[in-house]
């Protein structure tokens, strides 16, 4: 056989990747498996956006993509049918936190559990929010942090690639289907696999769409999360933290829905480059030698789009909007957003910002929709807590999560090609780490047999 053939072939390495190539290994020690990725290997995955800095990168950000893809960004795993996909849909929600399971196990085995998990589950709370027109989406949470995830995922590596071949820094130029399997044209040199996976997540995204109208695939709707990053002093929300560390919470209109992500106590907010634009971003008090006094989250309003040229359009035309052609990011305080006028400075406002940001008016470059769910959200939070949100509190614009399209796959992830397969978020089922782990570990036992 020759060496550039192989049973299996995995284009992208991030999680759902990793954890399918360790199934595959576990369940099956005589397929061959390949794994390409346009990025770095885990070791050489450095960018100044690391330090603080600008990004470095020649090409796309390190940052986001190589070995581990997403993982090694915040490593947080969150194990719940609640939010973060739609696995549990596809292939039952008990099966979906059976693997998740499975998921928490294998980073525990890599070194993860030196940092415990928790639950957000809170019936007292739940009730609470209800009369205050909210909904507590609950999760049990392992919260590596970017360091410790680095490492996990860096010890899972040099167990693959003793039983995996890898080529990091290749394009994938075309996809060809044959008789027996798939043709693979790179900046390399060319492959052969009898099974394709892939794996690519949302940094590929412009690429699968590419690749998959080559093969005849077409995608449908997409869908888009924007909304106002806040950061509020500390204990504003003590009375529904004092026994998790942190709440998801969910406020349902007939006009929209919106809920909360990535709350980060005593963290920081940071500059995130994805897509070629700058989003604020939250980053956990564990990443900082010096935990900031704040608490910050954003409040996400998803819409749905009929193609994912439409969604990437609309995103790009409002943040890169607010970015003009830098990595400029407004911030207001609430008191001048209430009262629609500029925030000119904040020298003596009690909650310090942790990112540097421009003064601005959000009313003036977020539409109207975020605006809207921002103020009802606030209006349901003060009924729950009890008491005024701070008028120092700050707002930051705009934030983004971005979603793959959906292409048709049947339970197994298979297209309608076959023996080609989609995991991951680039399946358009999976939203987080979990899921997407979740969703490779499925693959591989059925790819394993």
């Amino acid at each position: 056989m020759q060496s550039n053939h192989h049973d299996i072939t995995i284009i992208g390495a991030g999680v759902s990747s990793v954890f399918l190539a360790y199934t595959l290994m576990k369940h099956n020690e005589h397929v061959s498996i390949h794994m390409i990725d346009l990025g770095k290997k885990l070791s050489e995955r450095t960018c100044g956006l690391d330090e603080g800095g600008v990004c470095t990168c020649e090409g796309m950000c390190s940052k986001y993509i190589g070995f581990a893809g997403l993982g090694k960004s915040e490593g947080k795993f969150n194990y719940t049918n609640d939010f973060g996909g739609e696995l549990g849909r596809k292939i039952g929600e008990q099966t979906t936190l059976d693997l998740m399971k499975e998921v928490d196990d294998i980073l525990c085995e890599f070194g993860g559990d030196i940092i415990p998990s928790y639950s957000t589950k809170n019936e007292i709370l739940s009730n609470r929010a209800g009369m205050a027109d909210l909904k507590v989406l609950s999760t049990e949470v392992r919260h590596l942090g970017t360091r410790l995830a680095s490492e996990v995922f860096h010890k899972m590596y040099k167990v693959l690639k003793n039983r995996i071949t890898f080529s990091f820094e290749t394009h994938v130029e075309t996809i060809s289907k044959n008789e027996a399997g798939f043709h693979l044209k790179s900046n390399i040199g060319d492959f052969t696999t009898g099974k394709l996976v892939i794996g690519t997540g949302m940094s590929g995204s412009t690429w699968l769409k590419e690749q998959a109208g080559s093969l005849g695939l077409y995608p449908g709707e997409t869908r888009l999360d924007l909304g106002i990053r806040v950061e509020m002093k500390g204990d504003q929300l003590q009375s529904i933290l004092k026994d998790t560390f942190e709440a998801k919470l969910k406020i349902e209109r007939e006009s929209f829905s919106a809920t909360t992500y990535c709350m980060n106590p005593r963290g920081r907010v940071i500059r995130k480059h994805q897509h070629g634009v700058v989003m604020p971003d939250g980053q956990n008090a564990r990443e900082e030698d010096i935990p900031s006094a704040n608490l910050n989250f954003s409040l996400f309003v998803p819409r749905y789009f009929l193609s994912h040229d439409e969604a990437m359009d609309y995103a790009m035309n409002i943040i890169g909007g607010i970015n003009q052609g830098r990595d400029r990011i407004v911030v207001q305080r609430l008191e001048d957003f209430k009262s629609d006028r500029n925030t000119e400075t904040l020298d003596g406002n009690l909650v310090g910002p942790s990112l540097k940001a421009d003064y601005g008016n959000l009313r003036e470059e977020v539409p109207e929709l975020y605006v809207m769910a921002l103020e009802k959200f606030f209006a349901s939070l003060e009924r729950l807590i009890g008491e005024t949100i701070h008028p120092d509190t700050l707002l930051y614009g705009l934030d983004a999560k971005f979603y793959e399209p959906k292409l048709p796959t049947d339970q197994n992830f298979e297209t309608d090609v076959s023996n080609l397969y989609l995991i991951g978020d680039c399946s358009g089922e999976t939203h987080s780490l979990s899921q997407a782990a979740a969703s490779g570990i499925y693959l591989g036992k059925h790819l394993g047999r």
